[in-house]
């Protein structure tokens, strides 16, 4: 399972992928779909959220395709279906053709990993609210083909809090952490400047389950709560770039 991903269609995925765009059929077809996008740094907890909020049985967690192998993450392989949906090249390909793929990518120049509207389709057919967590480029190209999306941020409550999450996920080499924050400097800055992010502040797990869950289920957004998480992310800016600095 530690053979490199090599792509055989590489040319022509590049080729169909560089200005991408969903089909008309595709886009009308998904139209009425509820979509909820989690974007947040690493450790903000945004994945505990999404369990929380499955176990209400009103969400639908969107499954990525991707054309590589499975891999062994802590002693487990992947399954087909639970992490990924593994697929072959031309399948992929096909569907990239047909603009069939909410978005897609090509990662390393190694796989191609995308939302197929497969997976919209069955959290529409289920009358369940399609989420899932991405990144930022993910979050801008989603939104862009689907505008009434629900992009939230999920913010740490404060930085030594955060910090203190990151490490309790394990011994992370200082070169890990550097890179995960340095992500984060990315993250925060998209989330202050582009206008369509609604943001969630993660204190309390019950409640930011809940917040999300109103922003999801009724467009329920309120006033303060966003001048709060957006003045949090600005000192979050702040904090990360100051330790950044003192650790070079």
């Amino acid at each position: 399972m530690g053979t490199v991903n090599e792509l055989r269609h590489l040319h022509e995925f590049h080729k169909y992928l560089d200005g991408y765009r969903l089909s008309e059929i595709a886009t009308a077809r998904i139209a009425d779909l509820k979509l909820v996008l989690l974007v947040a740094p690493s450790s903000s907890g945004r994945n505990t959220i999404i369990r929380e909020l499955e176990k209400t049985g009103e969400f639908h967690f969107i499954v990525s395709d991707t054309t590589r192998q499975p891999r062994v993450n802590d002693g487990v392989l992947e399954e087909h279906g639970r992490e990924y949906w593994f697929r072959t090249e031309e399948e992929v390909l096909d569907e990239v053709k047909n603009g069939e793929f909410l978005e897609a990518a090509v990662i390393h120049n190694q796989q191609v990993s995308g939302i197929s509207t497969r997976e919209l389709d069955k959290a529409k057919r289920d009358n369940k609210i399609a989420i899932t967590d991405i990144e930022i480029i993910g979050a801008a190209n989603i939104y862009r083909a689907k505008p009434d999306t629900d992009v939230i941020f999920i913010v740490p409550p404060d930085f030594d809090t955060w910090i203190n999450r990151l490490h309790q996920r394990g011994e992370l080499p200082e070169d890990e952490v550097r890179r995960r924050l340095e992500s984060a400097l990315e993250e925060f800055e998209s989330a202050l400047q582009e206008p369509y992010y609604k943001f969630v502040i993660n204190h309390h797990l019950e409640d930011s389950v809940a917040e999300v869950y109103e922003i999801a289920k009724f467009d329920k957004v309120d006033a303060e709560a966003q001048e709060r998480g957006r003045a949090i992310v600005e000192k979050l800016l702040i904090n990360t770039r100051e330790y950044l600095s003192k650790k070079h």
